[in-house]
């Protein structure tokens, strides 16, 4: 049976392999763009299957309107895939009041909206999968990138907290977290904040190194999108989905050093505890927890 996809961000980069490689497989794609001219290959070769909506994602109202539109267009919304965002690179003083806000209303709240836009329509069909495109960036801080890390690390926590909550529902939610991958991320879709002195040796390096042109992301998008769409036929997807060698390897490296700096400070964080409470690693909950 056909699958209904709804997909934000869908005329450029990682959205627009997706879409295509949806398409292509013969299912239907309600596509979201803030400029639709861009789908218009897209609705020339699959018109029957492609159903295109202008959506700024930072505006609720349009947001609401285009979810509705989608289900009365195609009856149901099988997988949400929250894919718009984009990237932003500076000192966290010296980013503009605007583009604070704007990173997160777009790659955080709008991904939360259209998630709970959606939601209602899954529990009354008692099924759908919602895949939020975060990144490696919101299990791992670098400098440079804390205002679009922010909003990452609170969608991952996001979807963390939803998949318990709606999995009795037949739904499924993956936070999916790929590295650099060859799509205009670094490239045209990439803003900067003004240049702070004193940063030279951390935010400078990145942003110089980003503006060089000679960051090659390891990522292919296209396999990306292949794995998404197996991703949603498997019977136990996982609650976060690492993609690439560089985000494996980032990760990898991450935990270790927050597990040993967590086991070094040990001492110190259970000291807190009340001293009538017992010791909750020894408790059957604990236990459970620390099991393996």
């Amino acid at each position: 049976m056909k699958k209904v996809w709804f997909i934000t961000g869908s005329s450029r980069g990682l959205g627009r392999d997706l879409t295509a490689m949806v398409l292509a497989k013969g299912d239907l794609v309600a596509a979201t763009a803030r400029n639709t001219d861009a789908l218009k290959d897209f609705v020339e070769k699959y018109p029957d299957q492609i159903f295109p909506l202008t959506l700024d994602v930072t505006d609720y109202d349009q947001v609401h309107l285009a979810v509705e539109a989608a289900v009365e267009h195609f009856g149901k919304i099988d997988v949400l895939v929250n894919n718009a965002g984009f990237g932003i690179i500076g000192a966290a003083e010296a980013f503009t009041d605007e583009q604070v806000r704007s990173q997160l209303e777009t790659n955080l709240y709008a991904p939360i909206e259209i998630t709970r836009a959606v939601l209602p329509f899954m529990r009354k069909q008692r099924s759908g999968r919602i895949l939020q495109i975060s990144s490696v960036g919101g299990r791992v801080g670098n400098a440079g990138l804390s205002m679009y890390q922010a909003a990452k690390f609170g969608l991952g926590g996001f979807t963390e907290a939803l998949a318990k909550e709606v999995l009795d529902l037949g739904v499924y939610v993956t936070s999916v977290e790929p590295g650099g991958f060859r799509t205009d991320w670094a490239g045209e879709s990439m803003s900067y904040a003004p240049h702070v002195e004193g940063y030279e040796n951390t935010v400078g390096q990145r942003t110089d190194f980003f503006k060089s042109g000679n960051f090659v992301p390891m990522g292919d998008p296209k396999k990306a999108a292949k794995v998404m769409i197996d991703l949603v036929e498997n019977p136990e997807p996982p609650m976060h989905l690492v993609l690439g060698s560089e985000a494996y390897g980032l990760l990898k490296q991450a935990d270790a050093a927050r597990n040993a700096e967590m086991e070094k400070w040990m001492e110190v964080s259970l000291s807190t505890d009340h001293y009538e409470a017992e010791n909750f690693l020894a408790t059957d909950l604990g236990k459970s927890f620390t099991k393996g």
